[in-house]
C-alpha cells in the first residue's frame, strides 16, 4: 500500500509525528544519522501532503519550519539526555494535537529511555505510537556492553516493543531477531532514502585508487578493525597503490586503531582525517573511488546511499540493510563482516575496475529512482493508513 492507495482522506486528515530527543530544533545542520534519516523521512511525508511535525527536547521552547516542509517543535528539558524524564509540555501538545484527528507518533531510537517514557504517556493518552529503533535487535547490538543491555530489555525495552502498534524497521531482515526475542508487534520496513543532488564531476584513478571509510570511528560497531586487516592484505599482495582512508569523529577507538596501522607498517598508506561537516557526504566521497562499510552490525547504512548519489563503487556489510540495494543496483559487493570476507570483497572490486564508472552510474540511479525520500515516504503513509485502520 502506498499514499495513492491509502484509505481516502488519509493523507490530509491524519497528523504524523516524528520523536528524536537530539534533533536540531533550528532545523539545521542537520547531521548523524537519526537526524538525517528523521528529517529525510518528515520531508518525504510532507511533500506528500501529509501534516507532518518533528518534536525534539532543548534548553527552550521553539517552534520554526525546516526547509523541508515540516514544523520542528522543541520542548524545555532541563534533565540529562539519557534519562526517562520527557519534557512536561510534550504530551500535552500530541493530546491536542492529535485529540480530534486520526494520527501516530514515531518514537525513534534503540535503548532509549525517553522513548520508553513518552511511549508510557502516549498510552494513557490513546495515541498511538510507532517504535523505530534504526538498528537490529541482533546479537552482535547485544554483545557491546550486554551487562547493561540485557537488564534494560526485560525492563523497559521489551515492555516498548510490544506495546507499539508497530515496529518500523530498515530492512525486512530485522523481523527475524525480534521474533526470535518474542516479540510479535507487527513491523513495517522503511528504509533510508535520498534527496535529490546534482551529479559529480566523477573521475577515477584507477591506477591508484582511494578506498575510504567515512562514519564515526568506532571500531566494533563499523568493523574498522577488519577493514583494516583485510587491507593490509590486500595492500601487500594485489594492490600495492591502494590507499585507504577513515574519516570521521572519533569514538574512542582512533588511537588503538593508529597503533594497529602503525604495527602492520600500513602508516603511509592508511590515514585518518576529522569530520568536515561543512561539505556534503556526496562532494566527500567524490574524492575516492571505493566506499567501506564493513559493519558489525548496521541499520541501513546512509554513507552507502550518499556514495550511490556520488557515482561511487563500494565494499558493504551484509548485515547493513542497504546490502541488497548494492546488489540489486550492480554498485558494489555484499561480504560477511570478516577479515577473509572483506578482503575478497576488495580484490574483486579491484578486479572489476575498468567497470567502476559504469557501476557508479547504475547506483546512482538506483537510488534516485527506488529510494527518494519522496516515494519512501509515500509507502510509509500506506502502511500507516493500515495500521490506523
Amino acid at each position: 500500500m502506498n499514499a495513492q492507495s491509502a484509505a481516502p482522506g488519509f493523507v490530509e486528515s491524519a497528523r504524523i509525528a516524528l520523536y528524536l530527543k537530539h534533533f536540531p530544533p533550528s532545523g539545521a545542520p542537520v547531521q548523524g544519522g537519526s537526524a538525517t534519516a528523521v528529517d529525510g523521512l518528515a520531508s518525504g511525508l510532507a511533500r506528500n501532503g501529509a501534516d507532518t511535525v518533528v518534536l525534539c527536547e532543548g534548553r527552550e521552547r521553539s517552534s520554526v519550519r525546516a526547509p523541508g516542509g515540516y514544523r520542528i517543535e522543541c520542548f524545555p528539558n532541563p534533565g540529562r539526555y539519557r534519562s526517562f524524564r520527557v519534557a512536561q509540555e510534550l504530551p500535552q501538545y500530541l493530546d491536542k494535537r492529535m485529540g480530534a484527528r486520526p494520527g501516530l507518533c514515531l518514537l525513534y531510537g534503540i535503548f532509549t529511555p525517553s522513548c520508553y517514557a513518552l511511549g508510557r504517556a502516549l498510552r494513557q493518552l490513546g495515541i498511538p505510537y510507532v517504535a523505530s529503533p534504526l538498528d537490529p535487535y541482533d546479537r552482535w547490538m547485544f554483545r557491546r556492553n550486554a551487562h547493561l543491555k540485557w537488564p534494560y530489555w526485560y525492563l523497559f525495552e521489551r515492555r516498548h516493543l510490544r506495546d507499539a502498534c508497530a515496529i518500523q524497521v530498515l530492512d525486512q531482515r530485522h523481523e527475524e531477531p525480534l521474533r526470535r526475542l518474542g516479540i510479535r508487534t507487527p513491523v513495517i520496513e522503511s528504509p533510508t532514502g535520498v534527496a535529490d543532488s546534482p551529479a559529480p564531476a566523477a573521475h577515477w584513478r584507477l591506477e591508484a585508487p582511494g578506498a575510504v571509510f567515512l562514519g564515526r570511528i568506532d571500531a566494533y560497531n563499523k568493523g574498522l578493525d577488519t577493514l583494516i586487516d583485510a587491507f593490509a592484505r590486500v595492500a601487500d599482495r594485489v594492490e600495492p597503490r591502494l590507499t585507504l582512508t577513515l574519516r570521521g569523529p572519533d569514538w574512542g577507538d582512533r588511537a588503538r586503531l593508529e597503533r594497529r596501522v602503525r604495527a602492520l607498517g600500513l602508516s603511509k598508506r592508511v590515514a585518518f582525517l576529522g569530520p568536515d561537516y561543512s561539505t556534503a557526504p556526496p562532494d566527500i566521497l567524490a574524492g575516492y573511488e571505493l566506499l567501506c562499510l564493513p559493519s558489525r552490525f548496521e541499520g541501513f547504512g546512509l554513507v552507502a546511499l550518499e556514495a550511490m548519489l556520488a557515482e561511487r563503487v563500494m565494499l558493504v556489510s551484509e548485515r547493513a540493510g542497504v546490502a541488497r540495494h548494492v546488489m540489486a543496483s550492480g554498485c558494489g559487493v555484499s561480504v560477511p563482516p570478516t577479515v577473509d570476507g572483506v578482503a575478497s570483497g576488495l580484490m574483486t572490486l579491484l578486479r572489476r575496475r575498468r567497470h567502476w564508472a559504469d557501476m557508479g552510474r547504475r547506483g546512482r540511479r538506483y537510488a534516485l529512482a527506488r529510494l527518494h525520500w519522496k516515494k519512501v515516504a509515500a509507502d510509509a503513509l500506506g502502511n500507516y493508513a493500515r495500521l490506523l485502520s
